[in-house]
């Protein structure tokens, strides 16, 4: 039997992969429960592991470079709505989206897929020259974060690294910076500091706003195959991406069998009713796996990472995955 190394964060969507109560057809997993800041760069670099957790920017840029050693499934491990990730300084005068043109704004890496978002949405949903901002890179609490890709930047586009030792959160403090997109608050609004302020007041509001136009939730990693494994068990990603469905399909189903108890299984109050508000507002499950579900938002990452400058060209979603899940 086929043995896969899988690198993958252990969510409750992928736990019965890592204890066994859901399998891979024909193939057996030797698990290691890695977070993304771990086996991205280890993916990117070395393309360590058989099948592995990737970051869908960082995969689109390699695809359209010819870099790829992965064939993506579209499995969509990792989704995360992020209008409560961008943090402004409360003295730069920005009063919404639209005031973000021409300023200087921090982020930990340029080509990450939560930038890929929020400025796609950005542009496409207030009209900011997202592409006309002075883009800063730095740790957002901690000195050291490097682009994990290099960059392919036009002429003009201005995105360069803080000095050595600098900070998103201590720059946007200091004033250098008018606003930080990080996934990680920074220390000063995680502290209550009045200098820091959130672009929406209200992320869910804004997030649910934005659902309730696109149907879109944002997509940010997927699950990768190394292409030599395929080439030597071409039906091998098709097998993976129905146990990573089984697997979420468990972890439901162990969720709603958990919050029909009496007594709640976890210290949030309201779980349940919480639950039952996000499958009323999507229409069912939220994590939705596989292509068709997903088209038009793909579609949109695509586009927005060619005209970012991160990805050559503009990929078609079928370039992204492998061919045997295309028709999922």
């Amino acid at each position: 039997m086929l043995t896969l190394t899988l690198a993958c964060g252990e969510y409750d969507r992928t736990r019965p992969l890592f204890d066994g109560r859901v399998a891979v057809a024909g193939a057996r997993l030797a698990a290691l429960a890695l977070p993304s800041e771990q086996s991205f760069p280890r993916a990117v670099a070395r393309a360590e592991f058989d099948v592995t957790e990737l970051s869908l920017s960082s995969h689109i840029v390699q695809l359209s470079r010819g870099e790829a050693q992965y064939v993506a499934l579209p499995v969509f491990v990792a989704r995360a709505f992020r209008h409560g990730c961008i943090y402004l300084c409360a003295g730069a005068g920005i009063a919404g989206p639209k005031d973000l043109d021409g300023r200087c704004v921090g982020i930990p890496e340029y080509g990450m897929t939560m930038g890929l978002w929020l400025r796609g949405i950005l542009a496409d949903e207030h009209g900011v020259d997202v592409n006309g901002i002075a883009w800063r890179t730095a740790g957002t609490n901690a000195p050291g974060r490097k682009e994990r890709l290099a960059l392919e930047l036009p002429p003009g586009m201005d995105v360069r690294p803080l000095p050595d030792g600098a900070t998103l959160n201590a720059a946007l403090l200091a004033g250098e910076l008018d606003a930080v997109l990080s996934p990680t608050p920074p220390e000063a609004f995680a502290a209550g500091d009045p200098r820091v302020t959130r672009l929406f007041p209200d992320p869910r509001a804004a997030a649910m706003a934005f659902h309730a136009r696109t149907g879109f939730f944002p997509i940010m990693h997927v699950i990768g195959v190394r292409r030599d494994v395929l080439a030597r068990a071409p039906g091998v990603g098709r097998a993976l991406f129905d146990a990573f469905a089984e697997a979420q399909r468990v972890a439901e189903a162990e969720w709603a069998a958990s919050l029909a108890k009496s007594s709640p299984a976890t210290v949030f109050p309201f779980l349940a009713e919480e639950w039952d508000a996000a499958r009323a507002a999507f229409g069912g499950s939220p994590w939705r796996h596989g292509v068709a579900a997903n088209r038009a938002e793909l579609a949109a990452i695509c586009r927005w990472s060619a005209a970012q400058h991160l990805a050559r060209r503009e990929l078609a979603v079928e370039e992204l995955f492998d061919p045997a899940t295309l028709d999922t």
